[in-house]
């Protein structure tokens, strides 16, 4: 195996700290060797604390770095498209926290960049790689549980600090941008399909002006559909339960799935409501985020299958974009 992808990491961003750096730290095929803030000291501190070997005052700074190879971007969503074109420009590959951007003909700017420059793009959705998706996918394929005809997606927390990023509708802050995507996104994964048409209804915080919940439907080819609901202040929960004609699969916690203990997927051949003909399949304990690093990094090596790239995060963000509109519309629109 060649050497590990040198990453440079833009901002001291929460999920960065939490979730994504100790995680690809812990990675066969990357190394965190640089942190960027626009806070000099905060930078030092948070590269001191994780043992990152250097720390810039500025993005400019970490971005001029010849030794990055690779960028992970966690900025609030409004800095996604601006921050990955200085990247892509600078020469480095870039990994972009979901949602790619703002709205699909946004996203569509990165392509003709990421073709002149020859660096990859790829959204951050790091519930691809955990083996609980993959196995509900091939369970899906093998026919399981008969022919899927409908998805059912909740997911909720609970946040209304007005300071937080996910609050701030000016810089993309809302339920659907944030987590509803994830709905969005793993539907179109275990369908292996865009949806026709869509329709939702939003409830906006009459402060803050988000979409602090929505429910929304998606229709696949074939009158298959994905229901959602996500919201951002109402108790926190998440499940999807994928039905069938002869059965059900349950994955009991699909996105934030923990990173010390075993997951579970319940598939049930439905024979009872009392789940007489209900088994659990066990997950071993896994990293999301670090399957995610490696993934991607050994792409850019060339050492395998690149990880659903900007096509991928165009069609998602279409169906975004068509959620808006029918929130606007109160009526069906197509992506």
């Amino acid at each position: 195996m060649t050497s590990k992808v040198q990453w440079g990491v833009l901002s001291t961003a929460k999920i960065g700290l939490k979730a994504v750096i100790p995680a690809m730290q812990k990675g066969e095929r990357a190394t965190i060797a640089a942190i960027a803030s626009r806070d000099g000291d905060k930078a030092r501190a948070v590269a001191a604390e994780y043992g990152i070997p250097r720390a810039y005052g500025s993005y400019e700074e970490l971005l001029a770095d010849p030794a990055i190879e690779a960028i992970y971007n966690p900025l609030p969503n409004h800095l996604h498209v601006p921050l990955t074109i200085q990247a892509l420009e600078a020469g480095k590959h870039v990994l972009c926290e979901k949602p790619i951007a703002l709205t699909a003909a946004e996203a569509e700017t990165l392509v003709e960049v990421s073709k002149r420059t020859g660096r990859r793009v790829a959204e951050a959705f790091m519930v691809r790689h955990h083996p609980q998706w993959l196995k509900a996918r091939d369970l899906v394929a093998e026919g399981r549980i008969g022919e899927v005809r409908t998805i059912h997606t909740l997911f909720s927390y609970y946040l209304t600090d007005p300071t937080n990023v996910r609050n701030q509708a000016e810089i993309g802050g809302g339920g659907l941008y944030d987590i509803g995507c994830y709905a969005i996104n793993t539907a179109r994964f275990l369908f292996g399909a865009e949806p026709e048409r869509v329709v939702g209804t939003f409830d906006n915080d009459p402060e803050m002006r988000i979409d602090r919940m929505v429910s929304g439907l998606a229709e696949f080819p074939g009158r298959r559909h994905l229901a959602f609901t996500c919201a951002t202040q109402l108790s926190p929960s998440q499940r999807v339960v994928v039905l069938g004609t002869k059965g059900r699969i349950e994955i009991e916690i699909p996105f934030n799935a923990p990173n010390d203990r075993p997951t579970r997927i319940i598939v049930d051949d439905g024979r009872d409501l009392f789940g007489s003909g209900r088994e659990a399949i066990e997950i071993p304990v896994t990293d999301q985020y670090r399957l995610q690093g490696d993934a991607f990094s050994a792409a850019i090596r060339g050492e395998g299958p690149a990880p659903a790239g900007l096509d991928d995060a165009i069609a998602n963000m279409r169906v975004i974009d068509a959620f808006f509109r029918s929130g606007r519309s109160n009526g069906w629109e197509r992506p």
